[in-house]
């Protein structure tokens, strides 16, 4: 491999689009995803193979660097414990960049982060997305995380695309599959009461949300009771890569009903489309981009910051330019660029210590 020109690299996951954004193929040869046994669904990499003991000792030849993202949830603290012990054994730095401190799909954050705490432990480098996460591993498990923003999530092309602007602006929440740390309903109620409201209400929800174990909550009395409201209720499946770049075409300021959770490439989405988000001041999503903040989570609500935040976000949209905004497009092109040779570079360091050692 000679001074690693080229070297290979394990992801967990490999076929994403935020691995795809983040690494340069002209650098990194990245290992498809091994399918799991007993998958039913195509491309399905979950549970993943490269955190499983078995897997790692049959194959650990056949990787220079393993870079965890996301998808540990299903692993045991002591399986993990096994998958850092069979790398360093074998001299394969890990690499994790931690995306959640706070796992979204689970209210309770203890099992999680039993399970950060191994792999930030044991990272040859940790990386995060924000300065307040970099600060929160700093002070929870002493280490310092290099800080890479999240790259765009809109297709380049779509990104900075001129809008148009509506006589009365559209206010959006999306309820996805009301996964643990969505809660909607006091955001939605919140803003139907506002008196001085001056814009339309969309509530999106995803039909897996029909079967999911929150599915009481979407009932169709409750939906009913929204339309007669004058809320747009939308019910469908999740959005593919298009529907959802028309979608946020269709909006004007996105509230996002977070009780909990980290970052979001929902803030990157509408980043790059010019919508206003609206975005709890829980974990570290507001650090994502400068924007407007309402006082929301675990056990709490400032209503009156969340009616201050989408009047100012709705007023910011009726001035909006119907232009294509070249500058956040050419920006978003050279971030990304930054973005990956940062994380080259951060790969050639890791090689070179283990090279040096």
């Amino acid at each position: 491999m000679g001074l690693f020109d080229v070297f290979v690299l394990a992801s967990v996951p490999a076929g994403h689009p935020y691995v795809d954004a983040i690494v340069d193929p002209e650098l990194v040869a990245v290992l498809a995803d091994p399918t799991p046994p007993g998958a039913t669904l195509p491309g399905q990499w979950w549970p993943p193979q490269w955190l499983d003991p078995e897997y790692v000792r049959d194959h650990v030849g056949e990787l220079d660097v393993l870079h965890v993202h996301f998808g540990f949830d299903s692993m045991a603290p002591a399986v993990l414990d096994e998958v850092v012990d069979l790398l360093a054994r074998h001299d394969v730095p890990l690499i994790l960049t931690v995306h959640d401190l706070h796992n979204p799909h689970f209210g309770d954050p203890t099992l999680h982060a039993a399970r950060l705490e191994v792999l930030v432990e044991a990272a040859a480098a940790v990386v995060t997305l924000t300065d307040g996460a970099a600060a929160e591993i700093a002070r929870r498990w002493g280490r310092e995380a290099l800080v890479l923003p999240h790259p765009h999530v809109l297709p380049i092309d779509d990104v900075g695309s001129g809008r148009t602007v509506r006589e009365v602006p559209v206010v959006a929440l999306h309820a996805k599959g009301l996964r643990a740390n969505i809660d909607p309903w006091p955001v939605l109620d919140e803003l139907l009461a506002d008196p001085n409201r001056t814009w339309d209400l969309r509530l999106d929800v995803d039909e897996e949300a029909l079967a999911s174990p929150r599915a009481d909550e979407v009932d169709r009395g409750r939906l009913a009771a929204y339309r007669a409201a004058g809320v747009d209720v939308r019910v469908h499946p999740r959005f593919t890569d298009d529907e959802m770049v028309d979608y946020l075409g269709e909006i004007d300021v996105m509230v996002l009903p977070y009780r909990f959770g980290t970052h979001s490439g929902w803030v990157e989405a509408c980043h790059d489309a010019g919508v206003q988000a609206v975005v709890p001041d829980c974990g570290h999503f507001h650090r994502q981009h400068a924007g407007l903040v309402f006082g929301y989570g675990l056990g709490r609500f400032d209503a009156a910051s969340l009616r201050r935040s989408v009047a100012a976000a709705q007023r910011w949209a009726r001035e909006a330019t119907t232009a294509p905004d070249d500058r956040l497009r050419r920006e978003r092109m050279a971030e990304r660029q930054s973005i990956r040779r940062q994380t080259g570079s951060l790969y050639r360091r890791v090689l070179a210590g283990r090279a040096a050692a």
